[in-house]
């Protein structure tokens, strides 16, 4: 491997990446941050949140959003905004809406404490599934379920499904509007969100979280995309990690540093990716990112719910090894079956004959 890297556009002529092997250890990575969360109820406890300010959970979510606005703006430039529209739905929707009923009329009932009749009568568990297949709410708990758990919510990861749904809307709009073929559009948004972060940082510190994540989240996802629509220019090699690393390192503790981490983080992953030779030798049949990332929360907590002695470290390889299998069932009987019927409403589609003038 030179250390004078190659660009991008060349490291994808070449051949095979590291995406699917990536997105399976960041989900892998949002499981083991939360062993240490789990028990306990404090996010903090996590060891990289002493050390940088983020768990590694979140970390991974950055490196899952680098990942995806590279991949959504190549998905969007190649195929158009119909094909575009249904492939981002089909990868999204069938997937969370098995999570959720999986968790509602399976792990509900398996776990309450109310007798079935109450459980199924109580209004909280129509208003789990309302709120959080319409508005992605992560915190909504399920009547008698981990009630004496520190979190009682079944379902903590799908917050970041609205983000993610937001980034993929936006991709939408400014490919309509012709700005992702004039890239210089994207790098200047890209400017603005590393100034907001920065501004943030500077002039409102206290400011929520939520307003911090959303800055966060849609820089690194449009730093993907801007990594992908200048492929033709930007090179990636190791030195320039190194740098960008130190530059994050060095600035801790100042105003830049939140948004030097995350450039550094979205160039990181997209080196790791591309800029590494293929790790494996084909990448894996089945997908199972997604289900892990969104059946890794609920298997910890009815594991802690079961065994609460044993503490959420102590269960992690078990955690693990039930949410592969569970992810595996995800991908076989929902997420493949819709990424197939994606093809097939393309291929409907294009048969389809011209409407008469």
């Amino acid at each position: 491997m030179s250390l004078r890297g190659q660009t991008i556009a060349a490291a994808m002529a070449r051949g095979g990446d590291n995406f699917s092997l990536l997105r399976h250890l960041l989900a892998l990575a949002v499981i083991v941050s939360h062993a240490f969360s789990v028990g306990t109820g404090i996010g903090a406890d996590e060891p990289l949140h002493a050390a940088t300010g983020f768990s590694l959970g979140e970390h991974a979510v950055n490196g899952f959003f680098a990942i995806s606005g590279f991949l959504v703006a190549m998905s969007f430039v190649r195929r158009g905004p119909l094909d575009y529209t249904v492939a981002r739905a089909l990868r999204i929707a069938p997937a969370l809406v098995a999570a959720v009923l999986a968790c509602a009329f399976l792990l509900g009932p398996a776990m309450t404490v109310l007798s079935l009749s109450d459980y199924f009568r109580d209004p909280a568990l129509w208003r789990f599934v309302q709120a959080t297949l319409t508005t992605l709410k992560s915190t909504a708990p399920l009547p008698g379920v981990f009630t004496e758990n520190p979190f009682r919510f079944p379902l903590g990861t799908v917050w970041t499904l609205k983000y993610e749904v937001i980034c993929y809307v936006l991709v939408l709009l400014l490919g309509v509007l012709g700005a992702l073929r004039h890239r210089l559009a994207v790098a200047l948004f890209v400017g603005a969100l590393f100034a907001a972060c920065l501004g943030v940082d500077v002039l409102v510190p206290e400011a929520g979280k939520g307003t911090q994540t959303t800055i966060r989240l849609l820089l690194i996802f449009l730093t993907g995309s801007a990594l992908f629509l200048y492929r033709d220019r930007i090179v990636l090699n190791l030195p320039l990690v190194a740098m960008l690393a130190l530059s994050a390192w060095l600035a801790a503790g100042t105003p830049f540093y939140h948004a030097l981490l995350f450039m550094a983080q979205a160039y990181g992953v997209l080196w790791l990716a591309l800029g590494l030779p293929p790790l494996l030798r084909a990448p894996p049949r089945a997908d199972l990112s997604y289900g892990l990332y969104l059946y890794g929360w609920p298997v910890q907590q009815a594991l802690f719910a079961l065994f609460p002695a044993v503490g959420g470290l102590a269960l992690l390889a078990p955690a693990i090894a039930i949410s592969a299998l569970v992810a595996a069932a995800s991908w076989y009987a929902a997420e493949q079956p819709a990424l197939a019927l994606k093809g097939r409403l393309m291929r409907a589609a294009s048969r389809r004959p011209p409407a008469a003038a």
